[in-house]
């Protein structure tokens, strides 16, 4: 515990020293508290330059000092900016833009790591390991090539920084100490769940710094798609993969970004942002399991034209029962049906029974009505289901976590292909992949195979339903939630660094006053 306030000083000199607490209390102000003790913290005799920040706007400010504070801030502030409930719209919107990037680590450091962790004989197979052609914060990425039975093949290779889960595990806790301590002297910030917020960062990263899982959902999402035409999920190597390395196909093509060079390629950019949207749509009703980070930095178009995502580590899912309320409210919204759309929450439950119909139909016409009078380009499906939520919520609509991660993926989809064409029509775009399946699945013999598809499955998986899964799948539903579920391992470990922390408030407390009686016996 000693070692945790002592990372704690250090991260609250880092801190304090920083422009972070100045720019996001133009946001939301912090408690009197804090701020004194950051003011403390930051004395220093050296001057402190601000000549630069100056020139920057308050949210880059913001994102530019959490990026140099590190892995720990960077990954604080991406959670952070989706809980506005917590630090405000405002500084919510400003944390979206926040780059997830660091200076690389040494080429013979990545030799050691992958020799480490694939064996001598694995590490030799590896030909012309390249310097880094990206890092982030976690990890970095590597062109290299690999003789695969016979054929060589140009691979990407990530590689986990070193020691990356020791420093952000220290300093993890150290964050978890110092909301503990927060949360016992300023009690309005209890409402908050402060410890909770930290413990969820710190299970997510945890499990996204396991690459294992993220080449689990790349095979996942690569056997769900390999039919669908124009779109290609690089293909994993398990031979060259590990907790701290994972090798997939190398992308040869151009980035969603750069516009200009796809026109010079003569790639139709209309037709792509369709397919993009499309294939999100497809994924998410069809497969339930979608791309949850498709921003423009994760989105290839391969030099035969092709889809290419790449980076899977965020990865969202939708059970049955959300698929199909997803398809129907969007196809309802498309149709302009508003009773159909109201009679979809109350058939799925998601509102009580006794909400009057008719008066659920109408709050959902003053949510598609003014859509319908927009522009072709403000038609936004994202942020019509995010208005969805806020006025269903006044009908006790109970929270839907996945739903929520794909509203704000949506969104980020959608932007991604008005980049490539600012008067792509959402609705004309979405409404065949939804109409095709909801057609599908009204089909009584598609839903007999569906049924004997999915008893198959079942019965196929039950001697190695693998703990590691289960934890992916809890990692989804706190990344989109914000919530741990009671009676799980991460709802026992949260209350044993409570109990831990607990333990030693009064450990210091019982310390503090043998001090104070010393001192008044031996003065």
């Amino acid at each position: 515990m000693i070692r945790k306030l002592i990372t704690l000083f250090k991260l609250g000199r880092k801190i304090a020293k920083s422009d972070i607490l100045s720019v996001s209390s133009k946001f939301k102000k912090p408690p009197l508290a804090i701020t004194i003790l950051f003011k403390l913290l930051s004395f220093s005799f050296q001057k402190k330059n601000n000549q630069d920040l100056e020139k920057k706007d308050e949210g880059e400010r913001l994102s530019r000092s959490l990026e140099t504070m590190g892995t720990t801030f960077i990954k604080l502030g991406q959670f952070l900016a989706t809980r506005p409930d917590i630090i405000g719209e405002d500084l919510s919107k400003k944390l979206e833009n926040l780059q997830d990037r660091l200076p690389p680590f040494s080429v013979n450091e990545a030799n050691k790591i992958i020799k480490s962790d694939l064996g001598e004989e694995t590490f030799n197979s590896i030909i012309d390991l390249s310097e880094p052609v990206a890092a982030a914060s976690i990890a970095q990425v590597h062109k290299a090539k690999i003789n695969d039975n016979g054929t060589i093949k140009d691979v990407a290779i990530k590689i986990l920084r070193p020691d990356i889960k020791k420093i952000f595990n220290e300093e993890i806790d150290a964050i978890m100490l110092f909301a503990f301590i927060i949360e016992s002297f300023v009690k309005k910030t209890k409402r908050l769940k402060l410890i909770e917020v930290v413990f969820l960062l710190k299970e997510i990263t945890n499990l996204e710094m396991d690459l294992r899982f993220e080449a689990a959902a790349a095979n996942e999402y690569a056997e769900n798609t390999k039919n669908d035409a124009g779109f290609k999920v690089p293909e994993i190597y398990w031979n060259y993969t590990s907790e701290n390395v994972m090798t997939l196909d190398w992308i040869d093509g151009v980035s969603i970004r750069e516009t200009e060079e796809l026109k010079n390629r003569n790639l139709d950019t209309s037709k792509l942002a369709e397919d993009i949207i499309q294939n999100f749509l497809r994924h998410a009703v069809r497969d339930g399991f979608f791309h949850a980070d498709m921003h423009q930095g994760n989105i290839f178009i391969d030099n035969s034209g092709q889809i290419a995502p790449i980076d899977f580590g965020i990865m969202g899912r939708l059970d049955k029962v959300s698929k199909r309320f997803l398809a129907e409210i969007l196809f309802g919204f498309i149709q302009r049906d508003y009773r159909k759309v109201a009679e979809v929450h109350l058939m799925a439950g998601l509102v009580p029974k006794n909400v009057p119909i008719d008066d659920l139909s109408q709050a959902l016409r003053s949510i598609g009505e003014p859509i319908f009078g927009q522009k072709v380009k403000d038609i936004s499906g994202g942020k019509l289901l995010k208005q969805l939520f806020d006025v269903t919520e006044k009908f006790n609509m109970q929270t839907q976590p996945q739903l929520l991660m794909l509203q704000k993926t949506m969104v980020v989809v959608e932007g991604v292909a008005r980049k490539l064409d600012p008067n792509t029509n959402i609705w004309t775009t979405s409404k065949p992949v939804l109409e095709s399946w909801l057609r599908e699945t009204k089909d009584p013999i598609n839903n007999l195979n569906e049924t004997l598809k999915s008893t198959s499955e079942v019965i196929k998986r039950l001697p190695e339903f693998p703990e590691i899964m289960d934890k992916a799948n809890q990692a989804l539903t706190f990344l989109a939630s914000g919530q741990i579920p009671q009676n799980s391992n991460s709802y026992n470990a949260l209350n044993d660094k409570k109990e831990e922390m607990n333990a030693f408030r009064n450990q210091s407390i019982i310390g503090l006053l043998l001090l104070v009686i010393f001192g008044l016996i031996v003065f």
